[in-house]
Parts: structure tokens; sequence; C-alpha cells
């Protein structure tokens, strides 16, 4: 890392893609952070790897209305970009890209991408429009930005996996890179909807990570049946005071498809709210 620095923050593509060609002139690779801005821990470790790995870092920071349910949280999602710009000049960013709706969707727009299958389980079976809304603004950022490599995080282990797909299918020419979850020191994953938690519901939503862990646990015992191990995961989550359960599966870790026994690469994946804020949370069982 070079230090702190000032980023250059732009609205416009334009403007974007004539830093890249800058950068790109000056023989530098181009590494890309997307966000939704009130950024954390964990998009610092994103920002300090792109810093790490490449010449010229750029970081996008958009509320895509597009990923958001009509009864979801997009007017009231946390909106911080003086923060947000502190926080990427500490960790190296050259540009920061923050458009506008209109920059990003210019009317009439009518085009959406959409991976299948991976898109309907999980995250997808309870925001049937989260994953086209995903894949549309991660393309279009990709062609607006023209990565070399762009990194995300385990937290969002689905929405790693979806992009993934869409690079191989499409033919991208970017290297997607993810990074380990980061959390808080009581285990609990670092998210930017951690704020709307009230003081009790942040005591107990370490339980959520806790239950994975204990999951994990039985596994490395010897447990291999998937539906008990759901089951007694449900439980745990369920008995989180002020907790409802959107969804507690375990399925293959490269399909995502459900699994009855763990007999090979297999992925233990939950959704909780507490209140009515949703978090979400995973981990590798063998």
């Amino acid at each position: 890392m070079n230090g702190p620095r000032k980023p250059l923050v732009v609205e416009r593509i334009e403007s974007v893609r004539q830093q890249v060609t800058q950068a790109r002139r000056a023989g530098q690779t181009i590494g890309f952070v997307p966000t939704m801005g009130a950024l954390h821990a964990g998009h610092a470790a994103l920002i300090r790897a792109a810093r790490q790995e490449c010449g010229y870092v750029v970081v996008s920071i958009f509320v895509n209305p597009t990923q958001f349910g009509p009864h979801e949280d997009y007017a009231r999602y946390p909106r911080t970009l003086e923060a947000d710009q502190q926080l990427c000049g500490e960790e190296g960013t050259d540009l920061i890209f923050a458009p506008s709706v209109e920059e990003m969707y210019p009317p009439p727009y009518r085009t959406y991408v959409e991976v299948t299958e991976l898109d309907q389980v999980l995250c997808g079976a309870s925001r049937p429009s989260h994953f086209r809304g995903v894949c549309t603004v991660v393309l279009k950022l990709f062609q607006i930005v023209q990565p070399d490599v762009a990194y995300f995080g385990e937290k969002d282990y689905q929405q790693a996996r979806i992009i993934r797909q869409m690079i191989h299918d499409l033919n991208l020419p970017v290297q997607l890179r993810t990074l380990p979850t980061v959390r808080e020191p009581d285990g609990l994953a670092y998210s930017s909807r951690n704020r709307y938690l009230t003081a009790a519901q942040r005591q107990v939503a370490p339980r959520i990570y806790q239950a994975l862990l204990e999951l994990r646990a039985r596994v490395q015992q010897g447990e291999r049946e998937a539906a008990r191990l759901e089951s007694d995961l449900h439980q745990a989550l369920s008995a989180i005071p002020e907790a409802r359960v959107d969804y507690a599966k375990i399925v293959d870790a490269d399909s995502l498809q459900p699994l009855e026994q763990i007999d090979r690469p297999a992925l233990a994946a939950v959704a909780v709210f507490l209140g009515t804020t949703r978090l979400i949370d995973n981990i590798r069982l063998n």
C-alpha cells in the first residue's frame, strides 16, 4: 500500500473510461471493487487486496435499485459517501465511481442479465429478481471499468458464484478474486445492514455464526445426513431472540443444489431476520 491518498470521485461513465484508459497506457493493471457504499472492514479488505495486486484501483459506490424487491430497504439503505471516500483513501483507492441512477439506467432501460438455476435457490428463492439486478449492474460496471481483476467477498457466496458463472458464460476478460468473510471480534460478519440492528439484536447476532461453527464441527466429527443437520441448524437459529429464519440450507458448494449426504464440497448458508434486518452468512463444511 502506498499510503493515504485522495481518490478522484467521478459520476459519469465517460470520465471513468478516460481515467482507466490513461492508467492502461501507463501499463497499469486495473483492479475493481464494486460496492453499494456504507463501507466497512470487509470492503476495506477487498480494496487492500486490489491495491496490493493491481496498479490502478477503482471502487464503485452505487446503491443499485434493480436488486431490491418492492418491499425491501432501497430507500433507507445507508448512503455514507463522505465516510466511504475517507476509507477508500486510507486503503489507496485511485478512482471512485459514484454514478446516479439515471447514469446507470438511462430511460427507457430494457436490458437485463440472468444466470439461470443458480439464481433460483437460497437468496434467489426469497428475493426472486435480486440476482437479475446484481448481474445486470455488475456486467454494466465491468463494461464501464473494464477491470483486469474484480474483487468480491465470500459472505455473499451465492453472488460471487453467480458472477463467476456469468464471467465464464459471456467470455468476459476479467479475473474474479474472492476473499474470506471478514468478521467482527465476536464472529458477526461485517455487513452494511448491521447498523440497522438494535443494541439487543446486535448482542445476539453472533449466535448465527456460532450455529454455523457448531454445524461444521458435527460434520468434522462424521455426521453426513444433511436433512438432520439442516433441521438442527434451523432450530438453533430460531432460538435466537427476535430471529426469524428465512432459510438454513446445506448445498453443493458449486451447483448450490441441495444435498442428501455431505459427500462432496458443501456449504451451509443461512439468512436470518433479526427484527426487520436480514442477515446472511455461510461456512464451508469440508
